[in-house]
């Protein structure tokens, strides 16, 4: 060997040698700056393709609201999210929990942006959808530890929607549910049973702190009873020219009444509620509302039950937000009575 073949080669900087690392870093993870988001764009994407699938008309098999879409959609975007991930490098458990939830939310926004789903859906939806799409996350990390066929399972998870949508029909089956909620009112039951009859110029800030009227819901504008040729009827009037009829079904003065609803085809102009909270709708009507006075010590008790029917592929989770905000409704709609009715007695008593 000559002395020229033993001489040593150039001495590669270190600062290169960092360079080197991190070119070889991210060529295993794609080559591209942005990779790391590359399974979040992924799952994000298999969602919205899945939610323009799932636009057939209320009741079909492939309605948004259909058991296919609404429990699996977000299950395949979780998957597909921590397969794409996995294909880069091992994840971590905790990777598969929190990135089907960005991913959903993503997928989420994006149906909101392309204008193909309403406010008050998204938000009420993304809770369930996000605990689906970790679940989803977490089933595709396991099998792509303990299995040698991912590819095969992602597959079959991402046809999931469509599968279930063409084997079992949308649930028709209805669920009533009921709602109570009371208070106590420093006033004559005369003037409580005036202010529910007669309720004028609804100001936003007497309701706007309501959960409803937060993600979107008109905000009520007056409700005024009126008596016509077929009886009492109190006449509702929303914003977003939202209307409609309270026939009033049982009626006795400073004491007692509970009305059914009407709708106009006109009641909910375009726009004014997504297609699938609207009130009267597939899958979510009012069925009647009652409010009872009694005379207590310092003032009336204030009684209002609302009743309602939901008809869906996921009741149960359904029953739970309706629960939720239609006594958070009663209880703001109670305190506006409480407030208008002790404002008009102490203005009375001055």
């Amino acid at each position: 060997m000559t002395a020229e073949q033993n001489k040593p080669g150039p001495t590669v900087p270190a600062a290169h040698d960092g360079i080197l690392a991190q070119k070889e870093e991210s060529a295993s993870s794609g080559g591209l700056p942005f990779s790391g988001w590359t399974p979040f764009i992924a799952g994000a994407l298999s969602g919205l393709l899945l939610r323009l699938m799932f636009s057939g008309s209320p009741g079909s098999a492939l309605s948004a609201m259909a058991a296919g879409f609404v429990w699996f959609a977000p299950f395949a975007v979780g998957a597909i999210t921590v397969y794409a991930a996995e294909r880069q490098k091992r994840r971590s458990f905790a990777y598969y929990l929190f990135a089907p939830t960005l991913a959903t939310f993503v997928f989420v926004l994006g149906s909101l942006v392309i204008l193909i789903e309403g406010l008050i859906c998204a938000i009420v939806i993304l809770p369930m959808f996000s605990l689906l799409g970790m679940l989803g996350g977490l089933v595709m990390g396991l099998v792509c530890r303990l299995t040698n066929w991912p590819k095969q399972a992602v597959y079959s998870i991402a046809a999931l929607p469509l599968l279930v949508a063409m084997a079992f029909p949308q649930n028709q089956v209805q669920r009533m549910g009921s709602v109570e909620r009371s208070v106590l009112i420093q006033a004559t039951p005369a003037e409580v049973w005036r202010q529910i009859n007669d309720a004028r110029g609804i100001k936003p800030a007497e309701v706007q702190h309501a959960w409803a009227y937060r993600i979107g819901v008109p905000l009520p504008v007056s409700g005024i009873t009126t008596h016509t040729a077929e009886g009492p009827i109190r006449k509702s009037t929303w914003g977003k020219g939202v209307h409609f009829d309270e026939v009033i079904r049982q009626w006795e003065p400073q004491r007692h009444v509970r009305w059914t609803y009407r709708f106009a085809e006109d009641s909910f102009p375009a726009g004014a509620l997504d297609d699938h909270v609207k009130v009267g709708g597939t899958y979510f009507d009012l069925r009647d509302t009652s409010y009872t006075l009694t005379p207590e010590e310092g003032g009336t008790r204030l009684h209002i039950r609302v009743s309602y029917r939901i008809s869906t592929d996921f009741d149960a989770y359904a029953n739970w937000v309706a629960q939720r905000l239609l006594g958070n409704f009663s209880e703001v709609i109670l305190d506006m009575y409480k407030a208008r009715s002790e404002h008009t007695g102490d203005a009375a008593l001055s």
